[in-house]
């Protein structure tokens, strides 16, 4: 068996550069992320942490590589109490210029072959990533309220 590896791509109208602030600074990170704020001064091996809407610290991880704007790279160790327990995965980020759109190509990788957190990142980055791209091309991003009534 395999490691399980998640790669998204999506194609958005925005520049290199406002997707690189989208996806490092807090103020937007929290507007097309549920109300999660991420907090890091994006220097390698620096701390990354990632706040819930309540203000709790939802993950302590660190940066691997920050190439602006073309690479951003990052672990990924959800703190809750109820994910699973699993030694951290790796998220990396890749922007690439394509005429009037950035190509947006997200990777996450390193989990274990028998990995709980695979199925929910799975589902998550698509939900995230279709929000950032909303907020980006339209100024608002997706309300994700309808997860609190179907669970």
């Amino acid at each position: 068996m395999s490691k399980p590896k998640f790669v998204y791509t999506t194609y958005i109208r925005t520049t290199p550069d406002k997707l690189w602030e989208a996806l490092t600074g807090g103020d937007f990170t929290k507007q097309y992320w549920g109300g999660y704020r991420i907090e890091s001064d994006w220097k390698i091996g620096s701390p990354m942490k990632f706040y819930a809407a309540d203000g709790s610290l939802a993950h302590s991880d660190r940066v691997l590589e920050a190439d602006r704007p073309k690479v951003l790279s990052y672990t990924w160790k959800p703190l809750g109490k109820n994910m699973p327990d699993e030694p951290p995965s790796t998220v990396t980020f890749e922007l690439e210029q394509k005429g009037e759109f950035v190509k947006l190509t997200v990777t996450h990788s390193e989990f274990p072959e028998d990995s709980k957190m695979f199925p929910m990142i799975s589902n998550g980055w698509p939900m995230v990533i279709s929000s950032l791209k909303t907020m980006l091309e339209t100024g608002k991003s997706l309300d994700f309220a309808f997860l609190k009534k179907t669970g």
